[in-house]
């Protein structure tokens, strides 16, 4: 089996070097240059099968690099690799046909892991036992927010899936954004233009559920006074989201069913066989799995449902978005109420950050609107957030400022952030790091680096 030749671009001379020894060192036979340009330009003659490249550079761009690629040199696969981590980066480079999306600073293990990977992919391409994946325009990103790992898995699931017409499983806890994520699905797929169309089927009585999604004709029930169109249709091309479809009966799931087999229905009491072409994103918070094993939910039609399954995490597993949706929420709180948006001193940030969440997002942004309405001042307080107000610290830490939580300069704003975060939890237990860490949902290694980097003297 030939060594795999990858490109490197990277126009950090001391980041180049490092990529260039360790690739070089794991077996692959490496060219390294500095510029996009550069890169284009030794294609031809290096004729690698991955390029690794940045994204952040003079000139060209990372991003524009993955499109020249995906244009003259299809066969290519593309690594892009970025030190400023967001919603719309992850789901473009997903879009616009790149294998992985990897942020700084960059752990080289998951940079072997992905390499393995892409390896092991183009060799089963190459022996026709894999098939390459569409391609679509995406054209948003919604509103989500957050950049923990996890939430970068969700962002490139979007960027791949939107792309097809591919039914798709959400799953995760109440209140994680499952309707969201699912509504930025449609909005960066083909038929953006068409209708989103959201139906909570636990909402709905399950004497009504049918008529809701495939509509009726006049006189099929009491009531039924007039002919009406199901969510199906009014779909069109769109798509429908059925969400907490975990808690429709397993009389309904017979009938949806045949739904997604067929792409036809009857509505409730007529006799005209009508076809519907939207595409079907269904979420539950419910174990569906156990739901299966238990005989509550139709194994084939958690089949069907699951061609993608897309697993939302909780909030206590993503502490570290926090800092970003609670900027974030205050100004969506702040811009709905007419009001400037409050700061957020050290000791709120740190009561937030310490809660358990059990209603995830959701109960986040309740908790932060309700905090704008009832603050006083400029700046949260713990009594403000529901928080003991016995607790308010006048700690010798500063509130964030305005300036620190610039959008312009975000990454010293999240630095300010996480040292001030950090200081004020280890005060709070009084030195005690095992407490600490435990806050702060990390391991007491990673604390003590994180105490060195940022000087800390508690």
């Amino acid at each position: 089996m030939s060594i795999e030749r990858i490109l490197v671009v990277e126009d950090d001379e001391s980041h180049r070097k490092t990529l260039d020894r360790h690739m070089s060192g794991s077996g692959y036979e490496v060219m390294a240059v500095e510029s996009a340009e550069a890169a284009l330009n030794s294609i031809s003659g290096f004729r690698p099968g991955i390029v690794v490249t940045d994204v952040q550079m003079d000139g060209m761009d990372g991003f524009e690099l993955l499109r020249r690629l995906r244009e003259s040199v299809p066969d290519v696969d593309v690594v892009v690799i970025t030190g400023y981590a967001g919603v719309q980066g992850a789901i473009d480079a997903m879009r616009d046909g790149a294998y992985d999306y990897l942020v700084k600073p960059l752990d080289l293990d998951q940079l072997d892991d992905v390499l393995e990977r892409c390896v092991s992919d183009r060799r089963a391409k190459q022996t026709g036992s894999s098939t390459d994946p569409v391609d679509s325009p995406l054209m948003g990103t919604g509103g989500l927010v957050g950049r923990h790992p996890a939430m970068m898995e969700v962002y490139k699931t979007v960027g791949t899936v939107a792309a097809s017409r591919a039914a798709v499983l959400i799953q995760g806890e109440t209140g994680t954004g499952k309707e969201l994520i699912a509504r930025t699905i449609h909005d960066n797929s083909a038929y953006a233009d068409e209708p989103f169309v959201a139906v909570n089927c636990a909402a709905v009585p399950e004497n009504l559920l049918e008529s809701e999604l495939f509509g009726h004709v006049k006189g099929s029930f009491t009531g039924a006074t007039s002919d009406r169109l199901g969510r199906f249709e009014l779909a069109g091309s769109g798509t429908i989201f059925l969400d907490e479809i975990g808690d429709t009966t397993i009389s309904f799931q017979t009938k949806l069913l045949r739904v997604l087999q067929e792409r036809e229905f009857y509505p409730v009491g007529g006799e005209e066989l009508r076809k519907t072409r939207a595409r079907v994103i269904a979420a539950t918070h419910q174990p569906i799995k156990e739901l299966v094993r238990d005989g509550d939910f139709r194994e084939d039609l958690y089949f069907r449902l699951q061609v993608i399954e897309i697993y939302v995490p909780p909030l206590r597993e993503r502490r570290s978005d926090i800092p970003l949706l609670v900027r974030h929420m205050l100004a969506k709180a702040a811009k709905e109420l007419e009001r400037p948006a409050p700061t957020v001193p050290p000791d709120v940030l740190a009561e937030l950050l310490s809660r358990k969440w059990a209603g995830n997002v959701r109960e986040l942004e309740n908790t932060l609107t309700r905090a704008v309405v009832l603050c006083r001042g400029n700046a949260l307080t713990l009594r403000d957030i529901g928080g003991r107000a016995g607790e308010e610290s006048e700690a010798a830490l500063e509130p964030l400022d305005d300036r620190q939580l610039d959008d312009d300069d975000e990454e010293l704003s999240l630095n300010a952030m996480e040292r001030r975060y950090v200081q004020q939890v280890l005060l709070r237990t009084g030195g005690n790091k095992s407490a600490a860490a435990r806050i702060l949902d990390i391991s007491r290694p990673r604390l003590d680096r994180m105490i060195d980097r940022h000087r800390l003297v508690f």
